[in-house]
Parts: C-alpha cells; structure tokens; sequence
C-alpha cells in the first residue's frame, strides 16, 4: 500500500491520490444531478417524453447492483484495478451518451455509466480508509463528503449553462478530460500491495444478487408509476427478485469465496451500520425530492431559491463530516451517532411540525440542521465499519454500507411518492399534473413525516450499536495499515 505520510491536507505525498478520489467521485455526484435540468432539451433533440425517466433510473440500478460485486472483488485482486475499470467504463459511456441517437439509445449508454459508477464511489472511499488512519479518515471523508455537497449545486447550474448555450451533449463530453485525469494521477501515484493467489469467482452468486436485485429495484422504482402496484408485472417482478435472492444466501452458504458474505450480517457492529446507512439514504431522498417541489408549489419560489434552500443540508453535512474525528475519538462512535441523530430529529421534526405553514428560512435552516446531523452520522459508522475490518474485509464492508444507503434510497423514492401519490388521490387530483399549493403541502407534508419517522428508525439502530471505544475496535479487528 502507499506510503502513509504526516498530514492529511493535498500537500502531503498522498494529496495527489486525494485529488483524484475527490475528482472521480465529483463525475459521480455531478452526473447524478446534472442531467435534471437538460431533460427538456434532450426530450426536443431526441424525443421519447415517455421514456426519459428511465435515464435516472437504469443509471441508480446499474450502480446499486454492481456495487457489491465490486466490493468483494476489490478484497481479492485489489482496489486500483476496479477504480481504473470503473472510471474507463464511465468514460466509455459517457462518450456514447454524447453521440446518442435515439433516447433508447441513450438509456442504454446510461446503464453502461451506471456500471463505472458502481465501482468508482466504494472504491473511492474504500481507498481512502486504506492509506488513512482512523484518527485521519473523518477529515477525508469529510473533504469527500463536501465534492457531493458542491456537486448537488453546481450539477443543475451546469446542466442548464450546457443545454442553454452550448449542448446537453456536453454534460457527457466533459466527462472525458476529467476521467483522463483521475485516472493518470491514480496511476502514477496510488500503489498497492496485493496477496497474489489463486481465487474462485463465485458467478452463481454474482448472477443472482445482480439479477434478483434488479428485479426488487425495478419493481420498487416502476410500482405505481409505469404500473400499478398491484399488477402482473409488479407481482411477477417481486416474486422473482425475492426469490433470486432467497437462491442468492443458500449459495453463498456454499460458496468458497462468497461475494458478499454472510458473515456481514453476523456482526453487530456491521449490521447496525448497515441499518443506519439504509435510513440515511432514505432521508436524504426524501428531502432532495420533495423539499424544492414543497417550496415552489407551496410558496412558488423560482427553482433557483428552492435549490439553495436545499443546498444548506449539503453545506451542514461536510462541516460537521470534517469534525466528526475530534468528537468519536472523544466519546466513540455510536455516542457521535446519537448526537447527530439528535440534529436530524430535530430538522425534520420542525419541517414536518410546519409543514402546513411553510416558510423559507425555516425550511432552509431545517435542512442545515439535518445537514448537521447527517454529517455526525453517516460519516462516522462508515468508519467505524471500515475500522472493525481488517485490509481483506474492508471493501465488502464498504460497499455493503454503500450498498445499503442505495437501497435505502430506492425504497424511500417508492414509499414517499406512494404517499404523495395517495394525497393526490384523495383530493381528486391527478398525480401527472400541476396542483395548487394546499395539496402540494399536504403531499409534502405526509413525506416529511415519514422522514421523521426513518429518523426515529435510525435512531433505534444507533442504540443498537455497539458502545466501544475507537481503540478497542481496531484492535479486535486487528484493523493496522497494510506494510508498504
């Protein structure tokens, strides 16, 4: 592994490996924002309104299903391998999606950035826990933590500037030199040191959590949009998915080399995470999907304020992400948990408490503080999961904690727009169309209190971890840097 330097700042010999992990997964958390506001341009040049939903869904799908495979993979051959892998494959797809014909087309190609994405993020942060100890690793994360806040900002501000003066094609060819970049510093700066032996590829098991998971998340993203709950193809889609999966954990009892153990699952520390990670994605999409609709339906700000209002969750969670290490080497890992818990209780319990009287400053401040509390919670149980792994653990454990906060997204965009879906229901209204602002804030509001209550969920599996010390975990673990 590389050489463990003093200091943690771009300055230090690991600064150029830094650079590249925060300018690849900047190309992952601008590509998954900047496409929203080009969406009328492609539908003009391309055509195919009915389909372009399927432009953010392919993509969540081909990222969510592969990051596990990934992940064990990462545990056997190495982490720079798949991070190179994943960004030639965003590449590749990000130049066919520049010369896309038919929105078809382009759908396709989107899947194929999907597949890149899916190793670059665990990777990104999977190599980070490796040449950063754990005392170092909540300013990094934090330094990562911040590219996403930055990129929820400044993607659609991109997207719009490329559709309005140049073309939509250039939110893909943009891609280009940045990839080129990232992966050449990669190259050039991050070695490794990897235990060359022979493995066995476990494909029954990669070919059934791919296929039964793929089956859930469709199910779970198309279900009462392109079909209704309750028909052929949502039963059909459930009942497969579930039972690939069931087919998934008997052959990983079998396997030599399972790609995602079930030993995961076993340890309490890992499961809690796993948990807490699955509440933390569901949060976050409740409240980046429906708090600029609430503000501008309800208020008819312009798309501009309501982005900001947003973006103060994404400004909280890198400050208190970049000073969550001072505070867990304190009081330990599940007490910071418990404190930003706590934030996150309390923003989303004021925006489900005003939800019938909106006000922006309010939502705005809401938000910061949940951003607060985010930042003191996801940030450190990843952390603590990496830092109860020893160096051929960490990947599965990173990238189930990934994983599981895809997971939790997907579900929570089923269950929130259920919700909304059922407000718009009930007052005659069609959920396809514009409403008036008392039926948007009703919608809002039934989605904010479900918020409120995945926080209370995530609450539970923080009680639920357990309350060592930072030292005593790495030493169960035996959790030391990998020799140079």
């Amino acid at each position: 592994m590389t050489g463990h330097g003093s200091g943690v700042g771009f300055r230090s010999e690991r600064g150029p490996i830094l650079i590249a992990l925060m300018l690849t997964t900047g190309l992952v958390a601008i590509d998954s924002t900047i496409l929203a506001t080009a969406v009328p341009s492609i539908v003009a040049d391309l055509g195919g309104f009915s389909q372009f939903p399927w432009l953010f869904s392919i993509y969540l799908l081909a990222q969510a299903v592969t990051v596990p495979v990934y992940a064990k993979l990462a545990d056997t051959i190495g982490r720079k391998p798949l991070i190179l892998i994943g960004i030639g494959l965003f590449l590749l797809g990000s130049v066919l999606c520049g010369f896309a014909w038919s929105m078809p087309a382009l759908i396709a190609f989107r899947a194929l950035q999907g597949l890149g994405a899916g190793a670059v993020q665990p990777m990104a942060i999977t190599i980070a826990g490796d040449i950063y100890t754990v005392a170092e690793r909540a300013r990094t994360q934090g330094y990562l933590a911040s590219v996403w806040a930055v990129s929820s900002v400044v993607g659609p501000t991109l997207g719009g500037v490329f559709s309005e003066f140049l073309s939509w094609r250039w939110i893909f060819f943009v891609n280009v030199p940045l990839c080129l970049i990232a992966g050449w510093m990669l190259v050039r700066h991050f070695q490794e040191k990897v235990e060359r032996r022979a493995h066995t590829v476990d494909y029954a098991g990669a070919i059934l959590l791919t296929v039964g998971l793929s089956a859930l998340i469709l199910a779970v993203l198309e279900g009462g949009q392109a079909w209704a709950w309750a028909s052929p193809q949502s039963i059909v889609a459930f009942t497969l998915g579930g039972l690939l999966l069931v087919a998934f954990v008997f052959a990983e009892r079998r396997a030599a080399e399972p790609i995602l153990p079930l030993w995961v699952f076993s340890r309490r520390l890992l499961l809690t995470t796993t948990f807490i990670s699955l509440g933390v994605g569901a949060m976050l999409i409740g409240l980046t999907s429906y708090v600029p609709t609430y503000l501008e339906g309800a208020l008819g700000v312009s798309p501009l304020v309501s982005g900001l209002a947003l973006a103060a969750l994404t400004i909280g969670w890198p400050i208190s992400a970049s000073l969550s290490g001072r505070l867990y080497l304190r009081i330990g890992f599940q007490r910071t948990v418990l404190v930003g818990m706590v934030f996150a209780l309390i923003g989303t319990a004021v925006l489900a408490a005003f939800a019938s009287s909106p006000r922006l400053v309010v939502v705005a401040v809401s938000c910061f503080v949940v951003g607060l509390g985010m930042g003191l919670v996801a940030t450190p149980s990843l952390i603590a999961a990496q830092s109860s792994a020893r160096w051929n653990e960490r990947g599965v454990v990173t990238g189930t904690n990934m994983f599981a906060r895809s997971i939790g997204s997907a579900v929570g965009v089923a269950v929130f727009g259920a919700l909304a879906n059922a407000v718009f229901a009930a007052s005659g209204a069609s959920s396809g169309g514009r409403h008036d602002a008392s039926v948007v804030t009703q919608a809002a509001g039934a989605v904010f209190i479900a918020v409120l209550v995945c926080a209370v969920l995530t609450v539970i599996a923080g009680l639920a971890m357990p309350r060592s010390r930072v030292e005593d975990i790495e030493v169960r673990a035996g959790a030391s840097l990998p020799e140079n």
